[in-house]
């Protein structure tokens, strides 16, 4: 052991001359304990808000979405095998893609249409229960005359604003429709609602409609044609260099977003609102760095005599900042020890015990997501410790210029 490390050490166990030195100490050490606790903390649950929301739109979103320059393709099957053929490529699906309105007997609404193949989308889309659209059921009121009517199922709110339940009917009107003597005609067609399916997210809940591949290809008048490919990749973070590789594949007219390009703005604005939290909780560790700074201060001035004996002694000047460096940085590493400690349990008893509730009808989850990422934990330790050390620059500093004669004299 050093002896710098050894005075040092010393310096913090002893009880000072001044008792209001050894409390901004203490308080040293708890304001970095909790500046470091509240980072972990509040980093894990937007971590964990995050990793939910990329789920919840995971779930009803594919990983990749293969599209055609000029608009709807026929080939659309020879697309689908050479897409499965490219490394990393999980599953593919055909879907159609549209603007409709949805009217019921208790309202009128506005949706986006997805026609899909029950066949192949289950694995490809896991969050909605698409089983319901493989075979049609009779319409209830027409059921003598055999009459199949085909299924949709509805997104949670969608529903709710259209007044419907499950079994009842809905219209699907289009703009495909055709030329009369009175002018255009919009495409009707009655569908019976076979089931619902809930994210929790407005966006999707209370706009998308699914019908099968071949319902939408008859009302959309595009037989043998879809809007587009989606794809289920292996490594939902090497998706990019997946949709590359499909783009070489495939080659012009071809192309194809990922699921990071389509939600870029949403996961930007996460990025950027849990940046700015770690800075701005990051300013309580700094208070604490300044209680450290002014702690050390008050006792370089107390240990005035200690130091010249030292220097007397031959303690370089070097030796001297290193006394006060290393008192300073154990303030900041037992603070930091203390924080991640009691954050680690925090979030064992936030993610178990669920205590926090929130108000379901204003966010999509009713309790506090957690998730504990290692690399943030290390990030906020090395920051603290940084600040800290950043803090006991000036006070070792100014005791390293400290004259021995003088602080005899005068000490």
């Amino acid at each position: 052991m050093s002896f710098e490390y050894f005075i040092g050490t010393r310096y913090l166990k002893a009880k000072q001359k001044q008792a209001f030195i050894s409390m901004i100490t203490v308080l040293s050490v708890a304001g970095v304990t909790v500046g470091v606790m509240a980072l972990i903390v509040v980093i894990a649950v937007m971590s964990g808000f995050e990793d939910d929301l990329k789920s919840r739109i995971l779930g009803v979103e594919s990983h990749l979405v293969l599209m055609r320059h000029g608009g709807s393709f026929e080939d659309y099957k020879g697309v689908m095998e050479k897409m499965e053929a490219v490394q990393g490529i999980e599953a593919v699906t055909p879907f159609i893609y549209t603007q409709i309105m949805l009217r019921s007997s208790g309202g009128v609404s506005g949706a986006v249409l997805r026609g899909i193949d029950p066949q192949t989308a289950e694995s490809v889309i896991k969050g909605i229960q698409i089983e319901a659209l493989s075979s049609p059921s009779h319409d209830a009121e027409k059921e003598a005359q055999d009459v199949r009517v085909p299924g949709i199922i509805l997104g949670k709110e969608l529903a709710r604003s259209l007044h419907v339940l499950k079994g009842d009917m809905v219209q699907v009107i289009t703009t495909k429709g055709m030329i009369s003597p009175i002018g255009h005609v919009p495409t009707m067609r009655r569908f019976v609602v076979k089931g619902y399916f809930e994210t929790g997210m407005y966006e999707y809940d209370g706009s998308m409609a699914y019908i099968s591949l071949g319902d939408a290809q008859k009302i959309l008048r595009m037989q043998g044609t879809v809007s587009g490919i989606e794809a289920r990749v292996t490594d939902i973070y090497k998706a990019r260099e997946v949709a590359e590789r499909v783009v070489k594949t495939l080659g012009y007219p071809y192309w194809v977003r990922d699921w990071m390009q389509m939600n870029r703005n949403l996961f930007s604005a996460l990025k950027l609102e849990k940046t700015v939290m770690f800075i701005i909780l990051a300013l309580i560790i700094l208070v604490a760095a300044f209680n450290i700074a002014s702690s050390l201060i008050m006792m370089v001035m107390e240990k005035s005599k200690d130091i010249a004996i030292l220097k007397a002694m031959g303690a370089t000047d070097g030796s001297i900042r290193k006394i006060f460096v290393y008192k300073g940085l154990l303030i900041g590493a037992l603070g930091t020890f203390l924080g991640v400690v009691i954050g680690f349990v925090m979030c064992a008893l936030l993610e178990k015990y669920k205590f926090i509730e929130l108000p379901g009808d204003v966010y999509y989850l009713t309790t506090l997501p957690v998730k504990l990422d290692l690399v943030d934990v290390a990030v906020i330790a090395a920051s603290a410790l940084v600040i800290c050390f950043l803090a006991t620059l000036y006070p070792a500093r100014q005791a390293s210029k400290l004259d021995p004669v003088e602080a005899l004299r005068y000490g």
